[in-house]
């Protein structure tokens, strides 16, 4: 290809680092390209908008596409086909066209579980109990990711009944047991102890809404250790009140750089050294 013409679908992207990250694994390949922001609205209004570029893909005016919030889960009757994690987790965050044939792919689940064994280290499944906050398509990945690698995982929303139909319709594509919850103190302040992750799969907490946090006030148990998906900012206010407590805490930086490699891989057959994707982003 002559030029890799690159690009993220989702609303809002201001604070995105993807771009960033996509320009200099380019580089680092010698591979001319772009990456570019598209901001598409929530359905109804962007209906078109969203179509029209999934045709571009098919069309080959575009070698490839991210998806975030809140079209993870949207895009997926719009595509062709879908890989096996993808189709179990029930969203898509990569985007590409083969043989006249529009793929979708989920390379958040194991973007987020290399990065999870590197935060946690040889602690990874000592404590086999997760508990994860949230039931949107981030959570779904992340849940996926952790009871494929034999986690007991506990689904807490605010809305129960979201919960409980991310355990129905996940349940049956991994090995590990999943349990819905509601997200409020009093339900939480049992299931706390014995919980070694506890991962932010809201966007609770991002900017700019930096003083908020998804956690409800319950003291956290000493073996836990706390992961938020988000990074923007750098350390959320639920992982400064983590760490105030004592407990080991890190943001989504991680993840964000693991699943860029591998869409990054998906599309044009590179592997960037993790070096390059860091330094990418470690003056943000």
């Amino acid at each position: 290809m002559d030029f890799w013409r690159l690009g993220l679908i989702g609303y809002p992207l201001e604070h995105s680092l993807s771009p960033q990250l996509h320009l200099a694994a380019l580089q680092a390949v010698n591979l001319p390209g772009e990456y570019v922001l598209y901001p598409v609205r929530p359905l109804p209004p962007g209906q078109s908008e969203l179509v029209g570029l999934l045709l571009q893909v098919w069309r080959g005016e575009l070698s490839g596409l991210n998806v975030t919030i809140p079209h993870k889960q949207i895009v997926l009757p719009l595509l062709d086909q879908l890989t096996p994690a993808a189709r179990a987790i029930g969203a898509v965050n990569t985007i590409w066209c083969e043989d006249g044939v529009l793929w979708g792919d989920n390379t958040d689940a194991p973007g987020f579980e290399a990065d999870v064994r590197r935060f946690l280290g040889s602690d990874f499944g000592r404590l086999p109990y997760a508990l994860v906050l949230g039931a949107g398509g981030a959570a779904r990945a992340v849940v996926y990711a952790l009871a494929q690698a034999g986690w007991a995982v506990t689904i807490a929303a605010r809305r129960l009944e979201q919960a409980e139909a991310l355990v129905k319709s996940l349940q049956p594509a991994v090995t590990g047991t999943l349990t819905a919850v509601s997200l409020s103190a009093h339900v939480l302040a049992d299931k706390v102890a014995g919980m070694g992750l506890i991962v932010n799969a809201t966007p609770v907490g991002m900017t700019p809404k930096t003083l908020a946090s998804p956690w409800p006030g319950v003291t956290f148990a000493e073996d836990t250790a706390v992961y938020d998906l988000i990074y923007n900012p750098r350390d959320t206010r639920l992982v400064q009140d983590a760490r105030a407590a004592g407990v080991r805490a890190t943001t989504g930086l991680g993840m964000l750089i693991e699943q860029a490699s591998l869409a990054f891989t998906r599309w044009t057959g590179q592997q960037v050294p993790y070096e390059v994707w860091r330094d990418a982003v470690s003056e943000n």
